[in-house]
């Protein structure tokens, strides 16, 4: 896996730690909650927990924090692996649940009890959110936290039998309920569900929080740096606390940096959720989304996910980052990797009337002109080819250097064409143009001979029919979560579907694999239908159009 060398605060914690002989060396998790699918800002996740445990010589571990049976789902699970498997990543020995800690748990949260740090309560949901206070009024206690050590033992473990309907009962934390921090106004650690877990199955109806199950995860694996984003940070104190009173010799410390905030682009998966289920998206994995699935699936290379997240760093201060910054690390890495090919995306049908209309000439061009050893591929040049529409004109803006009646252009690696004749349907739309071509123009321009136009053709006879789906932002708003609904943010054109003409060496792609498109930009075999038929997902544009200095 490359790396930089960028020293960020938690690297250098790290060092510091290794070097004072606090840990031989690191050990962190990447413990997502299996509840939907991963996006564009857990992939800053992923490439820092792995990547610092492989800098130092570390492990990290794939650890599900699945305590929440209402919304977690194997599809999650598996869809989570894979995402972390496509980045380049592999954990250290196996995946790792923390439901497969769930007696574990229980047990230290039975000794919590026994030390009169936890207590069942009785209040639902919303009287307990009353009695917790605010942030500048002291909370009220619970009457449950009269009751004696014997009595929530027996209470607890009567939940544990499922003796109690759901929310009769939870396990709260004795701590503080005047504590400025509302955290510690005495936490859930358990509540009460009658429903299966994709794990444990009906083993269990009463299921720790995520507050509760996380630290001592972590304790149980031996985690030394348990790394997060900021919003955690008023949880450390009380990750510190369970730490503190729970009987392992492991303990980890928590380290917070600042999430991933990338302009046009919507990192909720609650929000995310409900595009799929409104179906205003195709899925979890349509190109639009920025789920990893989604982004792979737009042809996105791992390789420039991970290049992203080094260039933007580790820090503590949250700030949004410009989207062009992923654009051009996804154009570098393309620009280096991806081979050439002619694509016409709006067919028009040209005759070449000084060609003979049984000969086909074979032209060699270049598979990418900065990598001479990627080879060449062979171009057929015919009696008649597609162009582009909107490479020709019969009322041209000023400045055009394409194709207009009785012009000339170079047709891309082939010859000088100039149009003689435009033939129209009843209402006005070209339907063909009638040219000739310079026999004398095959390759290099001869001294004397200038044409300022170049387009791209595709041969009639040989080229392929494939469909091309012409992705963009999925919104056109800067920061779509910003107003009361994202639908009002949503880009009406973030999707047009093309059928177009292609070279036919193309068929031999597979699926995922990528190509630029001269003149149009970079696309790929798309993943699933590839199979079925030639689909081309449109990955990004050649040039920045979203940009304010482009704009």
């Amino acid at each position: 896996m490359e790396q930089e060398a960028v020293k960020d605060f938690l690297r250098q914690i790290i060092a510091e730690d290794v070097q004072k002989g606090r840990c031989a060396y690191p050990v962190t998790r990447f413990p997502p909650e299996p509840n939907g699918y991963l996006h564009i800002g857990h992939a800053k996740s992923i490439c820092l927990n792995f990547g610092v445990a492989e800098e130092f010589g570390g492990h990290c571990h794939m650890r599900f924090d699945d305590t929440n049976p209402a919304k977690e789902d194997q599809e999650y699970v598996d869809s989570i692996l894979d995402d972390v498997r496509w980045l380049g990543f592999q954990w250290s020995g196996p995946v790792r649940y923390a439901s497969h800690y769930f007696e574990d748990l229980y047990r230290f949260a039975e000794d919590l009890i026994q030390q009169g740090l936890a207590y069942v309560c009785d209040l639902d949901a919303e009287t307990m959110r009353i009695y917790r206070g605010t942030l500048t009024e002291p909370g009220k206690d619970s009457p449950g936290r009269l009751r004696s050590i014997d009595e929530n033992l027996d209470l607890f473990r009567r939940m544990r039998k499922g003796e109690f309907a759901e929310g009769a009962y939870t396990l709260r934390a004795r701590i503080d309920m005047a504590s400025p921090n509302i955290n510690l106004r005495d936490p859930v650690l358990y509540r009460i569900r009658h429903m299966e877990h994709h794990q444990t199955g009906l083993a269990w109806c009463i299921y720790p929080s995520y507050d509760f199950t996380h630290p001592i995860s972590d304790a149980l694996e031996g985690i030394t740096h348990s790394i997060c984003t900021l919003e955690f940070e008023d949880h450390r104190p009380f990750y510190d606390w369970l730490i503190e009173h729970i009987d392992l010799e492991a303990r980890p410390r928590q380290y917070e940096f600042a999430r991933l905030n990338l302009s046009y682009t919507l990192t909720s998966k609650r929000k995310l959720k409900m595009l799929v289920e409104q179906k205003v998206v195709e899925g979890w994995d349509d190109p639009r989304m920025p789920t990893l699935a989604g982004i792979r699936r737009r042809g996105i290379p791992a390789a420039a996910i991970r290049r992203f997240c080094t260039m933007i760093g580790v820090t503590r201060s949250d700030s949004v980052v410009d989207a062009t910054v992923l654009d051009f690390c996804v154009r570098e890495y393309l620009e280096q990797h991806a081979p050439r090919a002619m694509a016409v995306l709006r067919p028009l049908r040209v005759v070449i009337r000084n060609w003979d209309s049984e000969k086909t000439q074979w032209i060699d061009a270049a598979v990418h002109a900065q990598r001479p050893e990627l080879g060449s591929r062979r171009i057929a040049f015919d009696h008649e080819i597609w162009i582009d529409r909107d490479d020709f004109s019969q009322d041209p803006p000023k400045g055009w250097k394409r194709l207009v009646p009785g012009g000339e252009v170079r047709l891309r690696h082939a010859y000088v064409m100039r149009c003689d004749e435009v033939e129209c349907d009843a209402a006005g739309q070209v339907q063909t143009l009638y040219c000739s071509v310079d026999l004398a123009t095959l390759g290099a321009n001869p001294q004397g001979r200038k044409v300022k136009g170049v387009i791209h053709w595709v041969s009639a006879r040989y080229g392929v029919n494939a469909e091309v789906r012409m992705y963009d932002r999925l919104f056109q708003a800067e920061q779509p979560d910003e107003g009361q609904n994202v639908l009002d943010a949503l880009n009406p054109d973030s999707l047009e579907i093309m059928q177009a003409k292609v070279e036919p060496e193309l068929l031999n792609l597979k699926p995922e694999d990528s190509v630029q498109f001269e003149r149009e930009g970079y696309f790929v075999a798309d993943r699933f239908l590839w199979s079925q038929r030639p689909v081309f997902n449109r990955i990004i544009a050649l040039k920045d159009r979203w940009s304010k200095s482009a704009s």
